[in-house]
């Protein structure tokens, strides 16, 4: 069978069985649409969290992240798994015996104020969009690609397959399809990782890949060498900092980045209502356990996919004597993935090879594909898109200049073609990027209609409302999510990727502050906790406005933290200023100090309460 009827058949099959499942357990009830009915078992709700969990980011973007910036993408893999860590272990279990399975209703009890809730709806909503826009026009450019639409068409196919099993199914239907996404998006993952790293290392385990020696039938130069120092030396050959060094020189800003993405991430409302779906707070520890067992099967892969991947990138590019490969000789996956935009060329010397090196390799911009628009030698013709490296080209250091731009979401979806591997693993991972972007796109999704629902409309606006009226409202939500969230897939800002960075400033300066101290503190009241969400908001919100939209320079940096590293300043100022100001009003009423302490008791480990 051919590549095109490979991919058919099995992103079919899979769409077939996600609509399937949701159709199976669709939804009756309100405790089923937003917490499946509190009836799934530990374990599989451990692997539903970890494709909630694991969304397009982690399948297609992290490797590529990885890859290209060395050392200092460590800080999402640590970020990320810390994050959750902090969650399942010091928040979750609580909130879970708290009996309130969002965070606005938790924020809106505890704190015994109808305005914390509704900030913290806003705050959710927000987050939530931000993160499934990128899903959305994820499954868009994996469509382009593998099934031959445009990306907005596979955005609006992508619309149509969430819509089935998010509205029709709720909670119930999200879980169990999320199950079988995680078994498809993991296979998807680690076969080709494993080929990559046999054919580069000659080591079956992507683990240890980094460790291992380079196979001399790989690459005869570099043979016998460790894969790191065989990539130090290449990248450093080419104009690239050395791998193993980036980002090095300012250790500070990356210890306040992680724990930016650790403290967001803890703070992420759709990982959070997952613990409810599960009978007994003590499910809720086993699960969080489960699903850290299952996220590090991928991430424990990803330092590995990322390394391999960008020497063989470099070694098929610049060929085996570093000099570059003529065009018409280049392999098929470099010209497959030219059509998508991920990879652009322009004949800078004019020599008709391809060479990769530091630097842009495109005057202002990336190229639109445009099918006519070759030169009669084949390469891609300059228009305009986005840059690539800003680095200054050093003649005396690199053989030549850039001519190649790679975009860095195509280390582990071109990863299968690169290495040469069997059509069927291609198809493979087409269907676990799908899976990947849909299953967190469907948690999501389902996060904003529950806060709508559930949050605005039953707890504040129109409290006397039924639970048919309420279920049709959050399928009603649902529906006007997609909508939206297909209007950004179709028409992304241009500012999305600083969008992302404010989210996770916003989550790690408002929710994660407050739901600690409501865990852990008594005394912590209303004005303390509203002042200090207030205080960590404006601030980290006006740092990561002034340098990403009004043209502040790296110059002027606090303490040299960037915009994306800054939510940490906010959060420990949201911790300070809820400190100061709850000592200096009226403590919390007596029942909710009761709540607080009674969820820190051991003999939760029996049956929720609900308060």
């Amino acid at each position: 069978m051919s590549l095109d009827v490979l991919t058919y058949l099995f992103v079919g099959l899979s769409f077939a069985l996600y609509i399937g499942i949701a159709v199976w357990s669709r939804a009756g009830s309100t405790k089923e649409f937003y917490v499946a009915g509190g009836g799934v078992s530990p374990m599989a709700n451990g692997m539903a969290t970890a494709a909630d969990w694991m969304s397009a980011a982690s399948f297609i973007s992290l490797a590529g992240i990885v890859s290209f910036i060395g050392y200092t993408g460590s800080a999402y893999i640590m970020g990320w798994t810390g994050g959750y860590v902090l969650l399942a272990l010091l928040l979750a279990p609580y909130l879970r015996k708290f009996g309130k399975f969002t965070v606005p209703d938790f924020v809106g009890d505890r704190y015994y104020s109808s305005t914390a809730r509704t900030v913290a709806v806003i705050c959710t909503i927000f987050i939530s969009f931000t993160y499934v826009a990128g899903q959305m026009r994820g499954v868009g450019i994996v469509f382009s690609r593998f099934l031959h639409v445009s990306i907005d068409m596979g955005v609006v196919i992508g619309m149509i397959i969430v819509f089935f099993y998010a509205v029709l199914g709720g909670m119930k239907g999200i879980t169990y399809t999320q199950v079988a996404q995680y078994c498809v998006l993991i296979f998807a993952y680690t076969v080709p990782a494993v080929f990559l790293t046999m054919q580069v290392t000659g080591h079956f385990l992507p683990q240890t890949g980094l460790g291992a020696a380079v196979d001399p039938a790989f690459n005869s130069t570099l043979g016998g060498k460790p894969v790191l120092e065989a990539l130090d030396g290449l990248v450093e050959e080419l104009g690239f900092t050395a791998y193993t060094t980036q980002g090095t020189d300012n250790l500070f800003n990356i210890f306040f980045f992680t724990v930016a993405l650790m403290a967001g991430t803890a703070g992420l409302p759709h990982v959070i209502v997952r613990f409810f779906t599960v009978p007994r707070v003590k499910d809720a520890r086993v699960s969080a356990g489960w699903a850290l067992l299952f996220i590090a099967v991928l991430y424990t892969v990803v330092p590995s996919v990322a390394a391999i991947g960008r020497l063989n990138l470099i070694n098929t590019v610049n060929g085996a004597d570093g000099k570059g490969t003529l065009y018409a000789e280049m392999p098929a996956w470099f010209k497959n993935w030219e059509n998508s935009g991920l990879i652009a060329w322009q004949d800078v010397n004019g020599d008709g090879k391809v060479q990769y090196a530091n630097g842009s390799p495109f005057k202002g911009a990336k190229p639109e594909f445009d099918g006519d628009k070759r030169a009669e030698d084949g390469h891609r013709l300059v228009s305009n898109g986005l840059t690539g490296d800003e680095a200054k080209f050093d003649a005396a250091k690199q053989p030549f200049a850039n001519e190649v731009y790679v975009d860095r979401d195509i280390m582990v979806l071109a990863n299968p073609e690169v290495a040469q591997l069997p059509d069927w693993v291609i198809a493979l991972v087409a269907a676990g990027a799908i899976a990947a972007a849909l299953s967190t796109a469907a948690g999501l999704l389902l996060v904003i209609s529950t806060s709508i629902a559930h949050d605005l409309f039953k707890k504040t606006l129109t409290p006397h409302m039924s639970e048919k009226n309420e279920l049709l409202a959050a399928r009603g939500a649902a529906v006007v999510a997609i909508l939206v969230a297909g209007y950004f897939g179709l028409n992304p800002p241009g500012f999305v990727a600083q969008v992302v960075a404010l989210a996770f400033g916003l989550a790690a300066a408002s929710f994660f502050p407050a739901i600690v101290m409501g865990i852990f503190s008594t005394r912590m009241n209303k004005e303390g906790a509203i002042s200090g969400m207030v205080v960590g908001l404006v601030v980290t919100a006006c740092y990561i406005t002034y340098f990403k939209f009004m043209g502040g320079t790296p110059a002027q940096y606090f303490m040299g933290l960037t915009p994306e590293s800054f939510g940490t300043v906010g959060m420990i100022l949201n911790f300070v200023v809820a400190f100061i100001v709850s000592s200096m009003t009226p403590p919390p009423p007596a029942e909710i100090q009761h709540v607080v302490e009674d969820i820190r008791i051991p003999r939760g480990a029996g049956a929720a309460h609900s308060h």
